[in-house]
């Protein structure tokens, strides 16, 4: 067996900025650079972060930002006004509601509120019906980031047996949709799946979405198998026990450096389509 190869998603998401940025030096000198508007509510530092991240990534390649900041005490109501704002302001290219938001607040419905044509970050019901169904839409960043990571590297997905671990609706679930639209024969796990070792031993493609550090142990891993890491926890360690799981596959993602870089650059990617009003393509098996 060939060493396993590194899946290097800081290198491909530096690829990605960079046609972005050289896409937006080619428009017309006196049109507007299209505008990422994010909504950060409350005070949650990891959040506060992640949005900050977003906008310097925003500015790094030519598109503008507008930051809306609410305050943790912030209402439904008040949300979804904030959100139909932006929805009516056609300077406006994307909206991204930063997750989680308070308890208080219905985070599905202020989700739903944000045009489809504007979900950039593809996390409405709209975008997920239409990706399940083969249709364009803006996909959920993280799982479009690892299926343009097994692309660059040329991995075939058609006819392999993928398995996702958990479920959440903007990370498993899309992930599994994905993965069957590219023919691949799909098993989704989660926290009540029997016997879930072996299923995992059983797959050519292994996804941890589950949200818990090094849940996936090396020893549940078959030889060759490609291992994405969506994970991101405590120590800075995904939901795969990769240090050990690595030696075992054929590609890997690490972490940090692997599956994180993809979910900006997909971010801002889907935000320069909207801006040339369309779509990301279609995912379906050449």
């Amino acid at each position: 067996m060939n060493p396993p190869i590194l899946l290097n998603g800081k290198a491909i998401s530096e690829q990605i900025k960079s046609k972005i940025s050289e896409e937006l030096k080619l428009r017309v000198a006196d049109t507007a650079p299209p505008t990422l508007a994010t909504i950060l509510v409350g005070e949650d530092p990891a959040s506060a972060t992640y949005v900050s991240m977003k906008i310097k990534a925003c500015h790094a390649v030519g598109i503008q930002s507008r930051s809306v900041t609410l305050p943790k005490e912030t209402t439904t109501e008040e949300l979804l006004k904030q959100i139909h704002t932006l929805n009516n302001d056609p300077n406006v290219n994307g909206i991204l509601l930063q997750h989680p938001v308070p308890h208080q607040i219905e985070e599905r419905a202020c989700f739903d509120a944000i045009l489809p044509e504007k979900d950039v970050d593809g996390v409405t019901t709209t975008s997920f019906g239409k990706l399940a169904m083969g249709k364009e839409a803006y996909f959920p960043c993280t799982p479009y980031g690892m299926i343009l990571l097994l692309q660059e590297y040329g991995i075939g997905i058609a006819g392999k047996h993928a398995v996702v671990v958990g479920r959440s609706p903007i990370l498993g679930k899309p992930m599994a949709s994905m993965l069957t639209n590219l023919d691949a024969t799909v098993t989704l796990c989660h926290s009540k799946t029997k016997d879930l070792p072996d299923h995992v031993r059983q797959a050519d493609i292994v996804v941890g979405a589950v949200g818990k550090p090094e849940f996936i142990k090396a020893d549940w891993i078959k030889e060759g198998a490609v291992l994405l890491d969506a994970g991101y926890n405590v120590g800075n360690v995904g939901d795969i026990e990769i240090s050990k799981a690595k030696e075992k596959s054929s590609y890997y993602t690490p972490v940090p450096g692997g599956v994180g870089p993809m979910t900006i650059a997909v971010l801002l990617l889907q935000t320069l389509y909207s801006y040339q009003s369309k779509f990301s393509p279609i995912l379906r098996a050449k």
